[in-house]
């Protein structure tokens, strides 16, 4: 079936269906991980997005169901070079197209995802449309033109769980999948906010000795504080964080009170909390190999990144200092508090997809949450 994209600016991708049919709108990206399709297209940060995979041959893995990051698929699209559908993988259950079909997302192959991926960065990310049932170019274009810009649009409440929950599952293991893990063996009680929260972020919580219980994004702090947590978690989510008012409102009744440690959208969050101030990026960080440099011990990390969004270091003044920098374009990756057991990062310590020389940023927050419980001994 033929399928076409639409550019805001009024490119135009001619290409094939796959996956559901129909007409869907929405920010268009493009993301350069070479692997872990199945984790990009779970991942709840790509609400209001539709994805294009820099990599060229996209479905050869299949799908299976132990690699899914949430509950659902909540991008708007998908977009690929070439679509494999004879998948070749020991734990594929399922086809890429039958598993988009499954969930209703367009998909669009066949394109130059090259020539797409230069024209948004030199250009910008824009909104788009793919459509299989209207092939008027000059009405897709105007129907991206009428899409509101990402900036200003809270997403993370589409994407947060409803009411609270125990997590209790450790990393995987080969052969063994993933393990229960007894909360009575952990020592650290964590709160972690839900902003769109990535499943591997709370099995690496877990693996560093952490009890935690998940909570909505909207959770009031005081009844957070009344857990009596060893540490605050804000996680990853989609959209613009300045909207967040409410929930930044509430961040800022932890300061001073617990151990708090962000990521992705908890990580601007968390600097808008603070007093600073967010900036929409041109086209984003989208992939698994970026490089970013920890700046307490000057060690360079490849990371996993998935934002539109960074923090300004500069609105901050002598609150935080730069924790991390990210060495393609120098925006801030990390944030540190001058002097209260406060830090965060902009990309995904947790990865999946991606390297995983981050993770010991898990243990840094334990680290973090051990010496405040010394001090309060």
């Amino acid at each position: 079936m033929k399928a076409i994209l639409a550019l805001a600016d009024g490119r135009i991708f001619e290409g094939k269906s796959f996956g559901a049919g129909g007409e869907v709108t929405g920010e268009v990206v493009f993301n350069t991980a070479m692997t872990g399709y199945q984790e990009v297209l779970t991942d709840p940060s790509y609400k209001g997005q539709m994805v294009t995979m820099t990599y060229t041959q996209i479905g050869n893995t299949g799908i299976n169901p132990e690699d899914i990051e949430s509950r659902g698929l909540f991008l708007s699209g998908f977009i690929v070079r070439e679509y494999l559908d004879f998948p070749s993988n020991f734990r594929s259950t399922m086809t890429l197209d039958a598993y988009l079909k499954e969930n209703g997302v367009v998909g669009i192959h066949g394109l130059d995802t090259r020539a797409l991926t230069r024209h948004l960065r030199d250009k910008g990310a824009q909104n788009g449309i793919i459509s299989t049932v209207d092939f008027d170019h000059a009405s897709l274009v105007a129907k991206a033109k009428a899409l509101h810009s990402m900036a200003g649009l809270d997403l993370a409440s589409g994407v947060s769980c409803d009411k609270p929950y125990h997590w209790t599952e450790g990393a995987w293991k080969l052969g063994e999948g993933y393990p229960q893990i007894d909360p009575a063996t952990m020592k650290y009680k964590v709160v972690a906010y839900d902003f769109g929260i990535k499943y591997n972020i709370l099995r690496c919580l877990v693996d560093a000795g952490c009890d935690v219980t998940v909570v909505p994004a909207t959770f009031p702090a005081e009844e957070a504080l009344a857990m009596n947590p060893d540490g605050i978690f804000l996680s990853n989510g989609p959209g613009d964080p300045e909207p967040l008012v409410a929930v930044q409102q509430e961040i800022r009744k932890f300061i001073g009170k617990k151990p708090i440690f962000g990521i992705c959208l908890g990580h601007q969050l968390l600097g808008l909390a603070l007093g600073g101030k967010t900036v929409k990026l041109p086209f984003g960080n989208h992939g698994s190999n970026l490089p970013v440099m920890d700046m307490s011990t000057r060690t360079v990390e490849i990371t996993s990144q998935n934002h539109g969004f960074a923090v300004d270091l500069e609105s901050l003044g002598d609150v935080a200092c730069l924790g991390h920098e990210n060495l393609n374009d120098q925006t801030v990756e990390g944030i540190r508090h001058c002097s209260l057991p406060i830090f965060s990062v902009q990309h995904h310590p947790e990865a999946s997809p991606g390297p995983h020389d981050s993770q010991y940023l898990f243990g840094r927050f334990v680290e973090l949450m051990e010496k405040e419980k010394q001090v309060q001994a």
